[in-house]
């Protein structure tokens, strides 16, 4: 990928720099930096209001096409407007299920029904999704699903539980994958079914994480209910539309995230030097470490964006790059949580009596789920071994 910059990217830069330096501003000034991992139970209500904001400015949906309802954006300029969106210290948004992982799964993969019943409220902020695929039995093995569904009329009748869901409490529908034939097994008889979470059938409890906050959901379902033609794709073919799903969340948003990577890095190292334990040269080597991981991770991400981009430019990852993408930021930002409490040193051990976390405490405890969720770094060693490198599978129970 041509990393220089034409003039008309920089025109575009320009532009996304000066509408967010003229729009962060009043009540919204004060969402600076809030909603990251980890925290977003920040301001919720407050960042739906900014990024409904965003998309009545055309902000949303960029590489969306534009028979969609997108901008249709090259993906130089989707990079440049995620960089610029994670420098001007922006607050998270909160539609990054909808926009960036149904959007485009809708988009390739659903009815022209679908788009039109969904594609507009994802577009527009008014319609929250969150994302029903781990269960208590089935987290990074996602073959291992029991959540079943029945045809019952004109409905699916759903029952089972989903655990760690996202958003869950704030989502007014979910995506999710059921077993939906009885008698199958591991990748077969999967479907993906698009559910509505204001039904009696549905209850939401939430998970207290270390950190004391409680994004993550445990969702039960008890004879819900969806539209017989809310399935995407067809009945049993769900495996292929889930595995689509994923490829879209490794997609141009994680140069955005490595911005605020780079954010959390500079507070260490700026910590570092200003309490001396930049003079240990073990933490000195360490922060080096960090910032040539931190490049390596950049450079895959736009190597592997560039690829996706020949032929088309909303095409998924493979794989392979998905899950080297996964291992690589994954082990390089839960690495980064520890570097940050030795840096603070004994003082960063105790907190507040009412459990209020400074930055670096928060970095690092949920950091310790870098690598599990999304799918474990053992899982994505095992995808690459068997499906790139050719290697025996692991024998399974």
């Amino acid at each position: 990928m041509d990393l220089s910059e034409s003039p008309a990217d920089g025109e575009f830069r320009d532009e996304v720099r000066t509408w967010l330096a003229e729009n962060l501003v009043g009540d919204f000034a004060r969402l600076a930096g809030m909603g990251g991992s980890g925290r977003e139970h920040e301001a919720f209500a407050d960042r739906v209001e900014w990024n409904r904001h965003l998309a009545a400015a055309g902000w949303t949906c960029l590489g969306w096409p534009t028979e969609h309802g997108g901008r249709g954006l090259p993906l130089a300029q989707q990079v440049i407007f995620h960089e610029e969106y994670a420098r001007a210290d922006a607050p998270a948004r909160v539609n990054h299920l909808g926009e960036e992982l149904l959007g485009p799964t809708l988009i390739d993969h659903g009815t022209p029904a679908q788009q039109a019943q969904f594609l507009p409220d994802i577009k527009a902020v008014t319609q929250l999704w969150c994302q029903g695929y781990s269960e208590p039995d089935a987290g990074s093995d996602l073959a291992g699903i029991r959540t079943r569904a029945r045809l019952d009329g004109g409905e699916w009748v759903i029952d089972g539980q989903k655990i760690w869901t996202s958003l869950a409490r704030q989502a007014q529908w979910c995506f999710a994958v059921v077993r939906t034939d009885p008698g199958s097994r591991r990748h077969a008889g999967l479907s993906y079914l698009l559910v509505p979470m204001d039904q009696p059938g549905i209850e939401v409890r939430p998970i207290v994480q270390l950190t004391g906050t409680s994004e993550f959901n445990e969702v039960y379902f008890t004879g819900a209910r969806t539209a017989a033609d809310l399935v995407v794709g067809a009945p049993g073919d769900g495996w292929r539309v889930a595995m689509a799903t994923l490829g879209y969340e490794r997609g141009v948003s994680t140069i955005g995230q490595q911005v605020g990577f780079a954010r959390e890095l500079a507070a260490v190292e700026a910590e570092a030097r200003r309490n001396g334990a930049y003079d240990d040269p073990v933490l000195a080597d360490r922060i080096a470490d960090a910032t040539v991981g931190l490049e390596v991770m950049r450079a895959h991400a736009m190597r592997t964006l560039a690829a996706e981009e020949v032929g088309s430019a909303r095409k998924t990852a493979s794989g392979r790059e998905v899950s080297v993408a996964k291992l690589l930021w994954s082990r390089w930002h839960r690495d980064l949580g520890e570097l940050a409490m030795a840096v603070r040193g004994a003082p960063g051990l105790t907190v507040a009596a009412d459990y209020r976390l400074d930055s670096a405490q928060a970095l690092f405890l949920f950091s310790r789920a870098d690598t599990i969720y999304g799918g474990s770094d053992e899982i994505q060693r095992n995808i690459i071994a068997e499906r790139v490198l050719g290697l025996p599978k692991e024998p399974r129970p």
